[in-house]
């Protein structure tokens, strides 16, 4: 039984699409967009979007009252935070002149600079937009069914840099090699959008949905 898959909603842009995404995966999810506390903590599994600004991510959780509840799904019950939301998960962001994150993940949010270059020494855009590959780097369950070296659709400015190299689930390179998929306990974090991502995208959301936390 899949049960109740909770999308966080703190006003950090329209949800729709993940929420659409996340239903499609799942014949019998029960999929919510919600940004009650009562809610988010009554939930089967917890999915941790965000789009934007740090900033403007932690002060939605703090006006919100959700940086409690936020923490302790995080460590309760399957939990997949996607772009923003996996980079709110760590201590600090580089991003609007220093951010304070919810420290759930031991590392930092960098930003990619404005003299990113490629392997032949031209200039690269940011933000980081489009599609690229994910190396994985361990075998997890949301890895079913996909093949090494899927493309996912990324759109990022900032990306994460952990402290424990055991965590890391996931490798992308673009101008460096950065970390794109975090794993740890029951926590699944991706710098990606899995609901931008066609059919790799959706079988990453119908792993999760199945998921039982454990790895």
């Amino acid at each position: 039984m899949v049960g109740t898959i909770a999308i966080v909603d703190y006003g950090m842009g329209n949800l729709h699409s993940a929420a659409k995404a996340v239903a499609r995966a799942v014949d019998n999810a029960k999929v919510i967009v919600t940004s009650q506390p009562a809610e988010i903590a009554k939930a089967d599994k917890i999915v941790f979007p965000g789009v934007g600004a740090m900033r403007d991510c932690m002060l939605g959780l703090r006006q919100l009252d959700l940086i409690e509840t936020v923490s302790e799904v995080s460590q309760q019950k399957p939990f997949l935070a996607i772009c923003v939301g996996m980079q709110a998960l760590m201590d600090s962001s580089e991003e609007n002149n220093g951010v304070n994150c919810l420290g759930l993940i031991k590392g930092k949010v960098r930003y990619f600079g404005d003299e990113l270059l490629d392997e032949n020494q031209a200039r690269l855009k940011i933000p980081h937009m489009g599609w690229n590959q994910v190396k994985q780097q361990v075998s997890h369950p949301l890895w079913k069914d996909i093949p090494d070296n899927s493309r996912f659709y990324f759109v990022h400015s900032y990306y994460t840099e952990v402290e424990d190299a055991s965590v890391i689930a996931g490798m992308t390179c673009y101008g460096l090699d950065f970390t794109s998929v975090i794993a740890k306990n029951n926590i699944f974090a991706v710098q990606f959008h899995p609901e931008k991502s066609h059919n790799v995208g959706l079988t990453l959301l119908t792993n999760f949905a199945k998921w039982n936390g454990e790895v």
